[in-house]
């Protein structure tokens, strides 16, 4: 699995009920043809991800078909995991208050 791109979007929580940020990440992924993942439609992998002072984890993640939007039923593997997870610490908003949605490619 590699990772192309992304987008990132800060998640505001009107109220204040939850703690810490909550930024929603859309994956952009390539996969061998051989993958039972690979498609011709593109490939995303929609994540939710949680900044809690030191604390960082994914919160939720589903991989979609890009063409379509279909949410496919894979779940990442232990090794997927650790990267997806390192790419989105890496890649978050340089301030973690900027609701404007960042771009890269």
């Amino acid at each position: 699995m590699n990772i192309t791109g992304h987008t990132v979007e800060f998640l505001e929580d009107p109220f204040g009920l939850l703690s810490g940020s909550r930024y929603e990440y859309f994956l952009n992924i390539e996969v061998d043809e051989e993958d039972e993942l690979y498609t011709e439609k593109g490939l995303l992998l929609k994540v939710l991800f949680l900044v809690n002072g030191e604390e960082t984890k994914i919160l939720q993640n589903y991989f979609i078909e890009q063409e379509t939007e279909k949410v496919l039923d894979f779940e990442l593997e232990e090794d997927e995991v650790v990267q997806v997870q390192k790419y989105c610490e890496e890649n978050l908003p340089a301030d973690e208050e900027d609701e404007n949605e960042e771009e890269t490619n």
